[in-house]
């Protein structure tokens, strides 16, 4: 597992000093190493990690000039200030930043301020000797410098190689949520929103980006240009970017300029991605029915990038593989999770942008949001790609983390920047779109678009918190002006028996308390008794207690195709049918946020219904039933041979939805059994889902042929196939990959089976040393994905140390080890390899962040034994974390997970393997 190692050198960072300063005369002098007025951990005249309310910035005035060469930047900032109190300090952020000028500019007079720095709030205080009086303006100077970040936070170095083998160098940034203050000196919270003036001085073979178009360019001496760019409209730090490359464009122009950005070699992968972004801005200047505020937007894709996006007003950055595409080498999940991404940022530019929230602890009204505009946007700019059939994956997500007793409130307290690191997870963007999701369908659509059309006017340029989106969606469905009468009424009586709607009443259940509900039905005659409660997969069972939700439940029946609406606002309550049912399905194509247990032979009737005719309900209603009945399973409602006598009806299931969540209930059952050595189980379940899809795996086709639904079906199902050794498969995958080796890679492999060719090829030596130089010299993102998998997966392990040096970008490193904690032959290499350098991990991809969420969770996810809980528990995490005043989410989720397989395992597998056996007895009759 060398390679790893190799993959994640973190470069020294370089200790010398600009060379180019702010102003002619400084540019001809270095900054000295230290600042005689610059004083470190004396006490602030400040206490609080978070800004106080005496200054409000109202204008930044801000040069900055990378040298790509030295790797580091030189800065200059005026920031114009508005007084509310009486002061003789101001304090404002600053990260690693050498300040080495400081005045104060008041009634035209220039006053030194002295420094003092508090580097464990991230602030600096500027000291006046005299004081500040409250309503009047006046202005700092800061003149600062600084390394070009080696981490993918702040002003960082990228790097990328071209077809040649030369190396080149850009500066790119990513602020969010708290690295502003890493660029320059600045009021880095999200409320202190201003206007920014940038200039960026480069050489001639670059060019420089910014939020705002460029209005001109000055040359100074030495070759120097100096790019200025129209003031931005009232934005917060986290949304400010700059990009200084080599970088060339297409563009095209709508009611806007829209340009791509990407390496001059991949400028080809480009178009695609331009297609997307014209019509999603399009469509959301539409929907909102507001102007996007800017005159341009440009997409830049960047050679290092940790997350998957980033939504900087007007110059929104992306992972290469999250902006380009090659129509012979992508495949059709690959069209959509870019359209998706794209999607994201162009909706953040109304919601999270133009309407920002107060504080990090809202963050979802952001990413929430934006994670559901995707679906809106794209079933209407891209019907084709049909995301309606992904949607519930991201619920069922949600799900898993929110069972956990360390789940948290979508909206929760935060302070510190790990902390609000933290927040960027599963609860925010995926349970926040689905709650949103709920909403939308108890209100209606047309109410709740009025409703949030009203909440961005409204707060344009504002920030805002929770209870502002309530009220202007309560507000907007009562108004008659908003919403027709009879729509309105129609709208009301389906939930409430007043014309009252209260939906800050109702939404505080779901924002305000962590987790969700799980309803239980028993039905008798024509009366349904409910009840709720806290659905918690922890054994602390005194948990549950105390939540309450006012679920909006739906319902329909064996009588009645109608969607019957009925609000449970009570622990328990009774509903009464027109006549007596055969069956009743609750949370009708789970549009809400909560899981369903029919008692008293009620899943005994759905099961047989799913045998008789499962085209009853629909593919939702079906994956929903699936999700739900193994969660059940999982707190001990139901018994296993139960889940899996439901699970055999899959076998004639064709729909995209119901197989892949069936895929994911059965799936891991044998991914725990490789990790604990119980062969014979293990081979036992891996045959049963090859049979359980077996004719739906003959059915496909080693084409690109169908609906996007039918192709990413298609590639799971033969990619599944291939790895489970089914011998169609993999006879005919082998044939492709010898035939691809044999044109040297020129041969046109269908891009929705190569992955699994790309598989079937790494299982021999020969096979993967060709990927390996495929994948070394390639300049097509898919391509190089899609090899990275199957190279990582490989049985063959010992190859894995060909990986060395620069050849795995470190940005990828994160996915090569949860993949190879995936492979069974790699797992404990992963571990080992996540505790060797766990330091350096966290220092590249900063604690809190939801990549070293994802690496936690993920390599430790199959585990279930006491042993590795102890292991996992007290021998690394308790130790590496111990003094640090940390209790990191992940960790608590990580524990909690292998507490759960522990449980489920020592519980369930003598039941598994007797259901199985029972199985193979009637095929064998």
């Amino acid at each position: 597992f060398v390679f790893f190692f190799f993959a994640f050198q973190i470069l020294v960072i370089l200790n010398l000093c600009p060379s180019v300063a702010v102003t002619e005369k400084q540019s001809e002098e270095k900054h000295k190493a230290t600042s005689p007025f610059t004083i470190k951990n004396q006490a602030l005249p400040w206490d609080n990690i978070r800004l106080p309310q005496a200054v409000k910035p109202l204008h930044y005035d801000l040069l900055i000039h990378p040298n790509l060469t030295s790797l580091d930047f030189t800065g200059f900032v005026q920031i114009q200030l508005e007084v509310l109190q009486e002061t003789s300090a101001i304090i404002l952020h600053s990260k690693d930043l050498h300040i080495s000028k400081a005045e104060l500019v008041e009634s035209g007079r220039t006053h030194p301020l002295q420094v003092l720095e508090l580097p464990s709030n991230q602030q600096v205080a500027l000291l006046s000797s005299d004081v500040i009086v409250k309503g009047r303006q006046c202005a700092v100077s800061l003149t600062f410098a600084a390394n070009l970040s080696e981490t993918f936070h702040g002003f960082y170095k990228s790097t990328y190689r071209t077809r040649n083998g030369d190396v080149r160098v850009l500066a790119s940034t990513q602020f969010e949520p708290t690295s502003a203050r890493s660029a320059f000196p600045c009021f880095d919270e999200p409320a202190f929103k201003a206007n920014f003036s940038i200039r960026i001085r480069r050489e001639a073979r670059h060019v420089a980006l910014s939020n705002m178009p460029r209005v001109k360019t000055v040359e100074l001496p030495d070759g120097i240009l100096e790019d200025h760019f129209d003031t931005s409209v009232k934005m917060s730090t986290y949304l400010v970017a700059f990009l200084v490359s080599d970088f060339v464009s297409i563009s095209k122009t709508s009611l806007h300029g829209i340009s791509v950005y990407t390496e001059p070699e991949k400028i080809s992968q480009a178009e695609f991605a331009l297609d997307a972004a014209v019509k999603l801005l399009d469509f959301y200047e539409d929907y909102f029915d507001i102007p996007y505020p800017l005159p341009k937007q440009d997409l830049a894709a960047i050679p290092d990038f940790q997350v998957g996006a980033m939504e900087n007003w007007g110059l929104t950055t992306y992972r290469e593989s999250a902006l380009l595409f090659d129509p012979t080498k992508s495949s059709a999940s690959e069209k959509l999770g870019i359209t998706m991404i794209i999607a994201h940022e162009l909706a953040h530019q109304w919601f999270g942008n133009l309407v920002t929230m107060q504080w990090w602890n809202d963050l979802w009204l952001n990413e929430g949001f934006a994670k559901f505009m995707e679906f809106v946007s794209v079933s209407v700019t891209h019907p084709e790609l049909q995301v309606e059939d992904i949607f519930l994956d991201k619920c069922f997500s949600a799900m898993e983390v929110d069972a956990l007793s360390s789940s948290h409130p979508v909206s929760t307290h935060v302070e510190n920047p790990t902390q609000i690191e933290e927040m960027f997870d599963d609860v925010s963007y995926e349970k926040g779109a689905c709650v949103l999701n709920m909403l939308q369908d108890f209100l209606s659509a047309d109410a709740f678009k009025n409703g949030i059309v009203r909440y961005l006017r409204r707060y344009s340029y504002k920030n805002t918190v929770t209870s502002d989106l309530w009220n202007s969606l309560t507000n907007v469905s009562l108004c008659g002006s908003s919403l027709m009468r009879g729509d309105r009424e129609a709208m009301v009586s389906k939930w409430f028996v007043q014309d009252k709607l209260d939906v800050q009443g109702m939404m505080d259940t779901w924002t305000l308390q962590e987790g969700f509900p799980l309803i239980s039905v028993e039905v008798k005659g024509r009366e349904v008794r409910l009840s709720q409660e806290r659905y918690l997969k922890s054994a602390e069972s005194s948990k549950t207690s105390g939540f309450l939700w006012h679920i909006p439940l739906t319902y329909m029946t064996s009588k009645s195709s109608t969607v019957h609406r009925f609000l449970l606002t009570t622990k328990t309550d009774v509903l009464y049918l027109p006549g007596e049912v055969d069956w009743i399905k609750f949370n009708v194509d789970m549009n809400g946020y909560y899981i369903v247990h029919y008692e008293a032979g009620g899943w005994d009737t759905l099961t047989d219904l799913l045998q008789r005719n499962h085209m009853a309900l629909s593919s939702n209603d079906r994956a929903s039933l699936i999700s739900s009945i193994f969660q059940l399973v999982s707190i001990g409602e139901v018994p296993l041979d139960k889940a899996l006598d439901l699970s055999l009806y899959l076998s004639k299931e064709r729909h995209i939805m119901p197989v892949m969540q069936g895929f994911s209930e059965l799936v891991p059952l044998y991914k725990l059994m490789e990790k604990r050595d119980m062969e014979d189980l293990e081979k036992q379940m891996k045959g049963y889902i090859v049979n359980l899809f077996r004719d739906l795996i003959d059915l496909q086709s080693w084409t690109n042929d169908g609906s996007v639904s039918e192709r990413r079906l298609r590639s799971y199902l033969l990619l599944f196939a291939c790895v489970r050794g089914y011998q169609p498969c993999v006879d005919k995958a082998t044939a492709l990959f010898v035939k691809w080796k044999k044109s040297n890679g020129t041969m046109s492999l269908p891009s929705d089976v190569s992955l699994a060719v790309y598989f079937v090829g790494a299982r021999s030596p020969e096979g993967w040393d060709f990927l390996f130089e495929t994948y070394r010299h390639s300049l097509y993102t898919s391509l190089k994905f899609q090899i990275k998998a199957a190279l990582t997966s490989s049985p063959l392990t010992e190859k894995l140390r060909c990986l060395e040096g620069d050849v795995v970008k470190t940005q990828d490193l994160p996915s090569v080890l949860v993949s190879v904690s995936k492979n069974p032959k790699g797992y404990k290499h992963a571990w080992d390899f996540l505790r060797a350098n766990w330091d350096r991990l966290v220092k590249k991809f900063e604690l809190g962040s939801q990549t070293i969420a994802n690496i936690v969770t993920e390599v430790t996810g199959s585990y279930s034994t006491k042993e590795m809980l102890e292991e996992v528990a007290k021998s690394f995490f308790s130790s590496k974390l111990e003094g640090t005043g940390m209790e990191l989410r992940c960790v608590q989720q990580a524990l909690e997970n292998i507490e759960e397989n522990i449980r489920w395992t020592d519980k369930n597998l003598p039941l598994l393997k007797a259901w199985l056996d029972r199985q193979g007895s009637l095929q064998r009759e």
